[in-house]
């Protein structure tokens, strides 16, 4: 043999080396598959004892690490008792969680076949402070707009926003092995508050749970769940792009993270988002999900770590990870050191909520067995009998296409009686709020709230109310999409101000028909 054919000989052995592992996925799954009722539990307490775990552990860090990872240095604390401290003592940090029990509770007390008016009205007057998409939706509900319109982009700047991807999990705990019945059961919910690529996280994690329970190659749940996401989507390209760089990569997550950030990590919707580091874009996150999932193999410590270390919503995205892995391997194979001090807070109610770990426990394995039953499975007094089913993808719809902003100009000025700016472009969005003069705004709950119109090239586009209650908020003041191209000028009038309130105007966004560097 030569020593040019050797060369050859080597170079292709390592070629397959590198791309075995994939070959190794599955490609079909079951007809049915069946467990033990104590195997159904023990999944269903692994997907929710995860959440708990992976909120928890990246607590600390949320938002603190926004266009950067966590460096391998830095330590994040685990330690017993951590989980009962955290919470009793920041109960709020739980948000993904007490949101998902919301409407839990909604199907515990109406059925599986509640109307999502009433989902809708029990978050939109629940005392939990909301932010981004979740608030948007809140305001256009108590305001008469209600879903899908609530969620939608031209009601609501935070339509793309990560809030349904963390509220989901519900969706896929109850649907074991029917990852279409997952996105049956959230879409009504997903458009309470999202749409687009914000209601397409809530169907992929929807359906990672859903075939967590029916597979235990990780790789295959996270590829084989992007099936219900329409191929045109923009999601469905950022997370196929991670599945890629995965295999490209197999032994690197933070070259995968660097090519993330290289492509996906523009923001356009979310006005906070906009020009900024901070992004809480449902792909962006969903991709960290991807990230740890398929980087840590169904190790849960290596899952943690790198769903917690990419950086941004490093408190939801390893709960969402750590919820899919421990559906899959079950509660009684999470390792004992992420358990520490668990079974000390399983009895403590969620705030905002007279439900603790051990009630969602009970009702989640209570409403899988009937989603079981009525997709055609099985249960006996000892098993079920589930019909698996394979994704389908969703209904294509995008938010924000051919809107791109061009400028964030600070204003920080107070509406007294009128303001009058102009711009350039198809679009906007004026950040600010309405808040009392001597009261912390967050703390303020009473029912006042300012009055304004808003007027585009003289004509009359709305009247709003603005209230001053950081629960009933609206996020943003004004925003109004797709308009003729070209040059606009807006006109905000206040009726009847009270001088112990004010409105404050901080930013605006200014969005073209082009990206800026095309113009």
């Amino acid at each position: 043999m030569t020593r040019r054919v050797l060369i050859l000989l080597l170079a292709c052995l390592c070629a397959c080396q590198q791309t075995a592992p994939e070959t190794e996925i599955s490609t079909a799954l079951p007809e049915e598959v069946s467990m033990s009722k104590a195997v159904l539990q023990d999944k269903i307490k692994g997907g929710w004892a995860g959440q708990v775990i992976g909120v928890t552990f990246g607590g600390p860090t949320e938002f603190r690490f926004n266009g950067t990872m966590i460096n391998d240095y830095q330590p994040i604390s685990w330690y017993d008792g951590y989980i009962r401290k955290t919470m009793e003592e920041n109960p709020g940090l739980y948000d993904d969680l007490y949101m998902d029990l919301t409407f839990v509770d909604v199907f515990e007390r109406e059925g599986l076949d509640a109307p999502i008016e009433s989902h809708a009205r029990a978050y939109a007057n629940a005392e939990y402070i909301l932010w981004h998409a979740n608030q948007a939706g809140r305001y256009n509900i108590l305001n008469g707009i209600m879903p899908p319109e609530s969620g939608h982009w031209l009601n609501n700047p935070h339509a793309d926003d990560i809030d349904f991807q963390i509220e989901a999990d519900f969706s896929g705990l109850m649907s074991p092995g029917m990852p279409n019945t997952a996105a049956a059961i959230g879409d009504g919910i997903g458009h309470i508050m999202n749409y687009g690529d914000g209601w397409y996280g809530g169907v992929y994690v929807g359906a990672m749970y859903a075939l967590a329970f029916v597979s235990d190659d990780i790789r295959f749940v996270v590829t084989e769940a992007l099936k219900a996401i329409p191929e045109q989507s923009t999601f469905y390209q950022c997370i196929n792009d991670v599945i890629q760089w995965h295999r490209q990569y197999p032994n690197d997550w933070k070259q995968t993270w660097f090519e993330i950030q290289k492509k996906w990590s523009d923001e356009v919707g979310c006005p906070d988002g906009v020009f900024a580091a901070f992004n809480i874009d449902a792909k962006l996150n969903a991709a960290y999900i991807a990230l740890g999932l398929l980087y840590g193999n169904g190790d849960f410590t290596q899952t943690m770590e790198i769903s917690t270390r990419a950086g941004q919503d490093s408190d939801c995205n390893p709960s969402s990870a750590g919820g899919i892995l421990g559906t899959m391997i079950g509660y009684s194979k999470i390792p004992e050191y992420w358990k520490m001090g668990l079974a000390d807070a399983e009895d403590i109610d969620f705030k905002y909520t007279t439900m603790s770990l051990n009630d969602v426990y009970a009702m989640g394995f209570k409403h899988a067995l009937q989603v079981i039953e009525r997709n055609g499975g099985t249960v006996s007094d000892d098993s079920v009998t589930i019909k698996v089913q394979r994704p389908e993808p969703v209904r294509l719809e995008q938010s924000f296409e051919g809107h791109f902003p061009v400028e964030k100009r600070p204003i920080h000025e107070e509406l007294k009686d009128e303001y009058t700016f102009e711009f350039e472009g198809i679009g906007f969005v004026l950040m600010g709020s309405s808040e009392p003069v001597k009261q912390s705004s967050r703390d303020y709950r009473g029912e006042y709230a300012a009055t304004a119109e808003l007027y585009i090239d003289g004509q009359k586009a709305e009247t709003v109310k603005l209230p001053a209650s950081y629960i009933k908020r609206r996020h943003e003041l004004f925003w109004k999409y797709q308009l003729s191209p070209g040059k606009h000028t807006v006109r905000i009038k206040q009726i009847g101000a009270n001088p112990e309130f004010r409105v404050r105007m901080t930013q605006l966004i200014v969005y073209q028909d082009k990206p800026a560097a095309a113009r």
